[in-house]
């Protein structure tokens, strides 16, 4: 069978990624509807300790720990990875952060729904893409790239990051689906410019 060309295998990745998008943007409602019909005190508050302990800060101290167990083992290739999992999530915040600010999508806890205004700085209207998910997706996309059981068995983490951020009303299905294309590009490209040595493949 002929390999695919890398330019066709580009145009599937970016419409497959467009069109994850677009159906997240009609499904937008629906979601946000079920999550209003079905409150639950004890699971919003797990929820928002999730948001809260799933930003970017808890991503960098768990990649410093990678870093630091690595540099103790002696392992390259994993202070390698986790160097590298730090910058894309920095990576994905900051774009995030920058698309936000240039959209000023208003957040789904804001009552009178002014959709799309422009640039923004009011966190209200800092909806689109979510920041959470783009970096948390970043973060643990480099992992997929390097170690993909692992990453799949931590899969459960940024998943529920992700949810969090609807469960919470701070952002649509479509914040959390752009965000997670953003993220899964950051980490690809970090992943592709810093690879792991070569030399050195102990775990």
């Amino acid at each position: 069978m002929q390999k695919i060309a890398p330019v066709w295998k580009w145009i599937f990745l970016l419409t497959l990624a467009i069109g994850a998008i677009v159906l997240a943007f009609h499904f937008d409602g629906a979601v946000r509807h079920w999550i209003a019909q079905h409150p639950n005190r004890t699971a919003k508050e797990v929820m928002r300790n999730v948001s809260h302990y799933g930003d970017w800060p808890e991503h960098v101290i768990a990649g410093l720990l990678v870093i630091a167990i690595a540099a103790m083992r002696r392992s390259k290739r994993w202070v390698h990875i986790g160097l590298t999992m730090i910058i894309a999530c920095a990576l994905a915040g900051i774009a995030a952060r920058g698309i936000k600010i240039a959209t000023g999508r208003a957040r789904p806890s804001v009552k009178h729904e002014l959709g799309w205004n422009g640039l923004r700085f009011n966190s209200k209207y800092n909806s689109f893409p979510s920041g959470h998910t783009a970096a948390t997706t970043a973060f643990f996309g480099v992992l997929f790239f390097a170690n993909r059981r692992l990453a799949l068995a931590l899969l459960p983490i940024p998943l529920a990051i992700a949810f969090s951020r609807m469960y919470v009303a701070a952002h649509y299905l479509s914040d959390v689906v752009a965000a997670a294309v953003l993220g899964i590009f950051c980490a690809w490209l970090c992943a592709r410019w810093r690879p792991p040595p070569i030399g050195n493949r102990q775990s």
